[in-house]
């Protein structure tokens, strides 16, 4: 009797417990701290790791930061880790000095990224570089003698180089500026004058682009993220000694080209680059790659590996420096890239036998095997291949996110999501087993937390495709109950969702502690699954992918709890698109929230910076019949007389990825017919606002679309 008292006791206690917990506030965000960059020492002795967190603006009430902070540890675990740097100071792009006694890392002074060191036995950290163009991505030779790290540079201070350009050489590909040449534009020694010859009148209006007085778009990838953008860049690399680190940088790379570093080889003799280095195609048009070798200090490039219309880029350089992982894919279309290993010496080419898109090569310390992370199955998952093996071993599941890692001789170091915690750091043996949880940045704040965790369930699509789908009920979810079901959808549209996957997560959080169902699903298109998968939306944007999205949310609806008549729809960018053409083909939901979407494809061909897709996915351009009637059936603004379900549209002021002029065609388009919308514009806001924006407007948004359903639930 009393056994049986102490056990009723013991649940009234827990029920209590777990009634007191409270819900995901949608203020909860600045609470938020997401762990990065987990970096072993040379030795394996230590590791570091960055710390990315929200803090309130001390002058501006309301405003939060973003702060990043980084950590050391030792790979014992006798001890705690420790902070190593200010978080004010938001050190970025930190790596190991060759014997482990000291950090390299970039840091901002007078508006330019300098490198610094910082010694691990204590003191201040000391500014190595005053370089004008600034630096990024440094990377230690394995003798510890040099550091490499690139630096961008417009065309005007490439011509003015005396070292980068000391022939005072042109461009040799067309300008593309109509009825001039390289030589006309930039040879032009006259005295600018607005009265003057046609030579001088030329200076002077050159000098009112500098003044930026007026933007002239030559270049074809005029437009960035959040501005238009008249002037080319190019990425140089440059040797800085670590012996006698008082002497200037060294130039290594030189032309009107850009290289991207892969590896510096492991007796430090060269680099292993990737560029396109042909000397006739403007780089605005440059969608190939090639891999190079380079003297470590500098000289002329010698080539590795090709191929017409492929985009090769190498990753990185095996410890004993007889291999290298690259990547090859075509430089158009929608494809996966396919991974290999490549032998120096002998030229052997192993394919690595996986079909997803591979990330984050890194090598066994003996060389024998490769690890590497991959987006697969609604995880971000950790695998192995073995050099003499044929198949891909997978370390960690698919519903977790590993968002770095590192390897040592006997350890795994990795930052982990998963949907109890959204960022942590662990360490593991090498076959990711006896694992350990090193760090508690959300431990506390999310003890007091009721958290809904997501069911998979799979069905198979009208195209035989098995097509993986997540429920989440609502926090505190009764049986019997009914509740409001949104359908969240996915951009991309190569995008994948799923436990592991980060952005999304406080989102989901906070929607199902505000009493709502959520489903979410990978439709064809999708990645984290095969090449015919991610295809699978080829010249097909609406239809089938609204099957895949809507077959999912009958699926839940059929399980009893979730309410019909109060379902919801909502997405962003490629998933505004399909928010818009799902609105206007049905009208079972009671409200949709379409954000930062594409609804318009010439349009967006015009406006957006990812125009691209429009000829990968479509087959053409909207001025070819066939692909123009392809677009025009594709696209949600064709059908927008359609659309009877309440609509609030969401679009960041400055998105150039997709434009925000669709929106304003959508939004004007509603209103002349008299339907229930609403347009919200963030000032400043791009693309990435919902992940890495201000953080007050990222709340905004989402207060925005629960305060837009609320009045129809």
């Amino acid at each position: 009797m009393k056994i049986r008292y102490a056990l009723l006791l013991w649940l009234f206690t827990l029920h209590s417990f777990a009634q007191q917990k409270g819900r995901m506030l949608v203020t909860d965000l600045y609470q938020i701290k997401t762990a990065a960059n987990a970096k072993f020492s040379p030795d394996g002795k230590w590791y570091i790791y960055s710390v990315k967190a929200i803090v309130a603006n001390e002058d501006k009430n309301g405003e939060f930061d973003y702060q990043y902070q980084w950590f050391l540890a030792p790979a014992d675990q006798h001890a705690a880790p420790r902070a190593i740097t200010n978080n004010k100071e938001n050190t970025a792009d930190a790596c190991w000095s060759a014997d482990g006694r000291q950090l390299f890392f970039a840091r901002t002074v007078k508006g330019k990224s300098q490198l610094f060191s910082l010694p691990l036995n204590g003191g201040e950290a000391k500014q190595l570089t005053d370089f004008r163009y600034g630096i990024s991505n440094p990377t230690v030779s394995a003798d510890g003698k040099t550091l490499v790290f690139s630096s961008s540079l417009t065309t005007d201070e490439l011509l003015k180089d005396s070292i980068l350009n000391a022939p005072k050489l042109y461009p040799e590909w067309n300008l593309e500026k109509p009825g001039l040449n390289a030589a006309s534009v930039y040879g032009n020694t006259a005295k600018g004058n607005a009265d003057g010859s046609i030579a001088e009148i030329r200076v002077y209006l050159q000098q009112n682009e500098k003044d930026k007085k007026a933007k002239v778009f030559n270049r074809l990838n005029f437009q960035g993220e959040a501005s238009t953008n008249s002037v080319l860049s190019y990425t140089h690399l440059f040797s800085l000694s670590l012996v006698h680190p008082e002497l200037s940088p060294v130039a290594l790379t030189k032309g009107f080209y850009s290289y991207s570093l892969a590896d510096i080889s492991p007796d430090g003799q060269y680099l292993l680059i990737n560029a396109d280095l042909n000397p006739a195609k403007h780089p605005d048009r440059s969608e190939e790659s090639a891999i190079y070798r380079l003297p470590v200090t500098g000289g002329t490039p010698e080539l590795l590996l090709s191929e017409a219309n492929y985009h090769e880029a190498a990753q990185s350089i095996s410890p004993d420096g007889k291999w290298m992982v690259y990547q090859a894919s075509p430089s158009r279309g929608v494809n996966l890239s396919k991974s290999f290993i490549y032998n120096f010496n002998t030229k052997q080419k192993i394919s690595i036998p996986l079909e997803r898109n591979m990330n984050s090569f890194t090598w066994a310390k003996d060389s024998r095997s490769l690890y590497f992370a991959a987006s697969s199955n609604g995880g971000n998952v950790i695998y192995n291949f073995p050099l003499s093996g044929k198949t891909v071993k997978r370390l960690s599941d698919f519903d977790s996110g590993i968002t770095s890692f590192d390897v040592s001789k006997s350890q795994l170091v990795y930052a982990k999501l998963d949907v109890a915690d959204p960022s942590e750091i662990y360490t593991a043996d090498l076959s990711n087993k006896n694992t350990k949880k090193v760090s508690a940045l959300n431990s506390s704040w999310l003890a007091e937390k009721s958290l809904s965790y997501p069911v998979k369930k799979t069905f198979i699509n009208d195209k035989g495709m098995e097509v993986e789908y997540w429920i989440m009920k609502p926090a505190g979810w009764v049986a019997g109950k009914k509740y409001p079901i949104i359908l969240e959808m996915h951009g991309g549209p190569a995008a994948m969702w799923g436990p592991g996957e980060a952005s999304m997560w406080h989102e989901f959080q906070y929607y199902t502690g505000m009493g709502y169902g959520v489903v979410y699903s990978n439709p064809r298109g999708s990645g984290g699954y095969n090449e015919a998968f991610l295809r699978g939306n080829v010249k097909d944007w609406g239809e089938g992918p609204m099957r895949d999205v809507i077959k999912a949310l009958d699926l839940t609806i059929a399980e009893g709890w979730a309410d019909s008549t109060k379902q919801f729809v909502t997405g962003g960018s490629y998933a505004g698109y399909l928010t818009a053409w799902v609105v206007s083909h049905t009208d079972r939901f009671k409200a949709a929230c379409a954000q930062r979407g594409v609804y318009d494809l010439t349009t967006f061909f015009g406006e957006g910076n990812a125009w691209r897709l429009v000829p990968d996915y479509f087959g053409g351009y909207p001025w070819e019949k066939e692909a123009n009637q392809i677009l025009k059936a594709e696209s949600p603004f064709t059908y927008v007389d359609q659309i009877h379900t309440p609509l609030i549209i969401f679009h960041g002021e400055t998105d150039l990825r997709t434009g925000v002029i669709q929106s304003e065609m959508m939004y004007k388009a509603l209103k002349v017919l008299g339907r229930d919308v609403e347009y919200v514009r963030h000032p400043g806001g791009t693309h990435e606002l919902t992940r890495s924006g201000n953080n007050r407007q990222r709340v905004d948004q989402m207060l925005r679309t629960m305060e837009f359903f609320e009045r129809y639930r």
